[in-house]
């Protein structure tokens, strides 16, 4: 894989490999409620990028919501489907059911407020790479079941991918 100019990378890209982890985790969760529903008081706030390559949604929810919106999953959600690169599920909009497909890579922010659990994803303006619309189009013409086994992740704390960025120097 080249950059822009050509050139080979010199390293190893730590940001983008920490972020595909974070994106994990997400999906774990998402697995867990797809298989035994959500526990207790779990619920999750997702936040994901409308305009993203990939996203099925009806025309009236991307009016109202142009470039992000925030869904919830807590009592009323229904026929749940996770894969490795997408979720897809229908949820209840003034009262009207709709389906959402959306891809993990729109994803811009997770929480689970009932454990103070959440993360926040860089900003992508990118809208898709050919890659990624290929293996969603293969994964939506494929059986959308997994069952892999994932553990739950108890921690309290909010992770952002700022605080794995470098820091600029400063010259004092």
């Amino acid at each position: 894989m080249s950059d822009d100019s050509g050139n080979m990378p010199t390293g190893i890209d730590y940001e983008i490999l920490v972020e595909e982890a974070l994106r994990d985790v997400v999906k774990s969760a998402l697995r867990i409620a797809e298989r035994e529903g959500l526990p207790d008081e779990a619920h999750f706030y997702i936040s994901f990028k409308t305009q993203f390559s990939g996203v099925e949604m009806d025309s009236s929810l991307r009016e109202i919501n142009p470039e992000e919106m925030t869904i919830v999953l807590q009592h009323q959600y229904w026929d749940l489907v996770v894969t490795d690169a997408l979720f897809g599920l229908t949820l209840s909009f003034s009262g009207v059911k709709q389906s959402l497909v959306v891809p993990f890579a729109a994803v811009t922010h997770f929480t689970d407020p009932s454990v103070g659990f959440g993360l926040q994803f860089s900003a992508n303006d990118e809208a898709s790479s050919p890659e990624l619309s290929e293996l969603i189009t293969s994964i939506e013409d494929k059986n959308k079941t997994d069952s892999s086994d994932t553990d739950e992740n108890d921690t309290a704390d909010i992770v952002s991918l700022d605080s794995f960025r470098k820091q600029p120097s400063n010259p004092s």
